[in-house]
């Protein structure tokens, strides 16, 4: 509108009368108002025009910028959305595709599974692999027979330990308000306290057993165990994969069986890869874990029986002496609480 108004007011003559004054034109007022209503009001950046031609060209060269700002804005919304909506659509096909594939192997599992149960399927089966698995788990159930039976001892003991120790305060106690019986009061009161010393190195000797015992069991044990549940759960999804594999090749070899085959038999390799791998942790865990076992029931054995001989032998020399062949460091009374600077 501005370019307009001052296009149109460059090239308008003004006339000039006898006295050198301007002459009135008609369009002077309509001129003057439109330049004030520029100067007061000013270009709309919104509103400007990009303007296709001169002066008095069409409209149809005209084109509105909030238009154009307005269209780039729709645009990039447009984009984000889109990008936004694909990367969702991809995730969402990825979690379907992974369903998919888990919910096919439990399929092919189960109907393996039922078919070895019923008697219709084969399994392939590592004969001395399973006796050694067999083996473990008795070994493993009789251990814990052990381990709870030494803790039965264990707190059985520890209670009798605490009623000599009471008992011998009370002889004690007695032996000071009874002149008449100091001397038999004595001897019981120091019996007991003998007694009770003893039989808290006797529990620090046992305590240590059943730690070990326990770290063996639900540990070491454990650990193998698990490994032996990984292989057997690759093993019913490599029999599942070789049962599928077997039934279509039995079938038609069509263009479609032949590419199901091709799928089935890249399917059958990988299993048939990870239950061999897992076939060999197992055997390797399998004779290391007898090794440790042995190693360490040796240890242990050893020493329960020598401090159980020398605590009822009344030999503490020798029960002391058993404690530190196994370095074994007794709690002194009242520090089953570590201190604050220890905790530190």
């Amino acid at each position: 509108m501005t370019d307009s108004i001052m296009s149109k007011a460059a090239t308008m003559e003004i006339p000039i009368n006898s006295n050198g004054d301007t002459g009135t034109l008609p369009e002077d007022d309509s001129l003057e108002q439109d330049l004030q209503q520029v100067m007061v009001s000013g270009p709309n950046l919104n509103e400007t025009s990009i303007v296709s031609g001169g002066y008095g060209g069409t409209a149809e060269g005209i084109i509105a910028t909030s238009s154009i700002k307005g269209s780039n804005m729709h645009h990039s919304s447009s984009s984000s959305s889109m990008t936004a909506e694909e990367t969702t659509r991809g995730v969402a096909v990825e979690k379907l595709e992974t369903m998919r594939k888990w919910g096919l192997n439990t399929y092919k599992c189960t109907k393996q599974m039922i078919s070895e149960r019923f008697g219709r399927g084969s399994r392939t089966v590592d004969l001395e692999l399973e006796a050694q698995i067999e083996v473990l788990r008795d070994t493993k159930r009789k251990y814990e027979s052990v381990l709870r039976l030494a803790r039965a001892l264990t707190n059985h003991f520890y209670n009798m330990v605490q009623t000599q120790h009471a008992l011998g305060d009370t002889f004690a106690d007695l032996s000071q308000k009874s002149p008449e019986l100091r001397d038999e009061f004595g001897y019981n009161a120091e019996t007991q306290k003998l007694l009770c010393k003893n039989g808290e190195t006797l529990l620090g000797a046992i305590n240590f057993f059943v730690s070990s015992i326990n770290t063996l069991v639900n540990k070491t044990m454990e650990d193998t165990l698990m490994t032996i549940k990984m292989y057997e759960n690759a093993r019913l999804e490599f029999d599942a994969y070789r049962s599928d594999l077997e039934e279509l090749s039995m079938g038609p070899r069509d263009a479609v069986t032949m590419a199901r085959i091709d799928a089935a038999q890249q399917q059958y390799q990988v299993h048939k890869e990870k239950y061999e791998r897992l076939r060999s942790d197992v055997t390797i865990k399998l004779k290391f874990l007898e090794e440790n076992k042995v190693k360490v029931m040796h240890k242990q054995l050893l020493l329960f029986h020598n401090a159980i001989s020398a605590y009822f032998a009344g030999n503490q020399q020798q029960l002391e002496q058993t404690l530190k062949q196994f370095n074994i460091k007794l709690r002194p009374p009242g520090a089953d609480k570590p201190s604050w600077l220890e905790e530190q």
